[in-house]
């Protein structure tokens, strides 16, 4: 406990301070989201907040983690920076975005299972090789879902830094309870960091973390959930309580790639003001009601994980059914909600 209030307050402290100058250096360097017709903001608003909170990560596992625990931490930071820096590139508008799905986020996932962080799912169900090549490959699916999720969760002041903040102390809690000191206090040091650069991210926020900073903390919640093991609960139950935890990333992705598909847009291709907050503010929670909303819902889809890791197999799986309604039901509600609606471009059009 004492390593993991140590890494908190490390990354709280750094990501506070350091968000200042760099803030002064994106401003420095042009490094600004513009307003514009897909933006709720309306001023210049500064990037690479995103630096902030990864100094104050990275900071506090320098500090913290020392022998074995520092040399497991090394694949994690090693996947964790290649997904900021490419997403920070993004930012600059010096690379396409199909990079950082389709190269960036698959080959940082490959750093992990060569770190030996993996999905245990088929190895547990069958013996051999297969079983070995399916969590391999469930283990890139994973990664690159979470990580997206979290790029395009990135559209309303405090939402990301929030969500992740909120996933963060229940896989702290989670790992507290199952024993695991090291995924505490790696999910400490994330809680700290997301929650010091809140301090300059909510509304009004005067600097955004940018895709390096919200592909970082995507990067580093589904590591979370590969690396968190409920040693005492069924294997539904070590199923479902990560995907819990994410409920409110996992739930806002669905929902952009159902409503996206029935328009004839690519998903992670067509922005728009058509995400979970974006509706919710439309329903007149305005953009502070919209976040605190997710905070909330994050909250107790974080409590339901938490009750999920102690209930039975059959328990497990009512609770797994009614997971799955509930997000298919919010989807079809909040379609019906006001939102500004992209229109699927002519072949050819600019």
């Amino acid at each position: 406990m004492t390593a993991s209030l140590l890494a908190f307050f490390i990354a709280l402290v750094s990501s506070l301070v350091l968000t200042v100058p760099v803030r002064a250096l994106a401003l420095r360097v042009g490094m600004v989201d513009a307003p514009g017709p897909r933006k709720v903001h309306l001023q210049p608003i500064p990037l690479l907040g995103g630096l902030a909170i990864y100094a104050g990560v990275v900071l506090a596992i320098l500090l913290v983690f020392d022998g074995p625990a520092r040399a497991q931490s090394a694949g994690i930071v090693t996947g964790a920076t290649l997904v900021a820096g490419v997403g920070f590139l993004d930012d600059r508008g010096w690379l396409h975005h199909q990079i950082k799905l389709f190269i960036a986020m698959p080959v940082a996932a490959a750093i992990l299972l060569f770190s030996g962080i993996h999905a245990q799912v088929f190895d547990v169900l069958m013996s051999g090789r297969l079983g070995n090549w399916l969590d391999a490959g469930l283990t890139i699916v994973w990664v690159v879902g979470i990580t997206a999720s979290f790029s395009i969760l990135d559209h309303m002041d405090g939402l990301c830094a929030g969500v992740a903040a909120t996933a963060s102390v229940f896989f702290a809690i989670l790992a507290y309870l199952n024993g695991q000191t090291w995924v505490t206090t790696l999910a400490a040091a994330i809680l700290g960091a997301a929650t010091g650069f809140l301090r300059w991210n909510f509304k009004p926020a005067k600097i955004f973390m940018g895709d390096g900073g919200a592909m970082f903390l995507g990067f580093l919640m589904a590591t979370l959930g590969l690396k968190l093991r409920l040693e005492n609960a069924n294997f539904l139950a070590g199923l479902l309580v990560p995907l819990f935890v994410l409920g409110v990333t996992i739930f806002d992705t669905t929902l952009v790639i159902i409503s996206r598909s029935r328009r004839g847009l690519l998903p992670f291709a067509s922005p728009g003001k058509d995400h979970t907050a974006h509706r919710l503010a439309n329903l007149g929670l305005g953009q502070r009601g919209a976040v605190l909303t997710l905070y909330g819902v994050g909250a107790l889809s974080g409590g339901a994980a938490v009750v999920v890791s102690y209930l039975s197999s059959m328990g497990a799986l009512m609770a797994g059914v009614a997971a799955v309604a509930i997000v298919f039901g919010g989807v079809a509600l909040l379609e019906r909600s006001p939102y500004e609606r992209q229109i699927r471009k002519p072949e050819g059009a600019a």
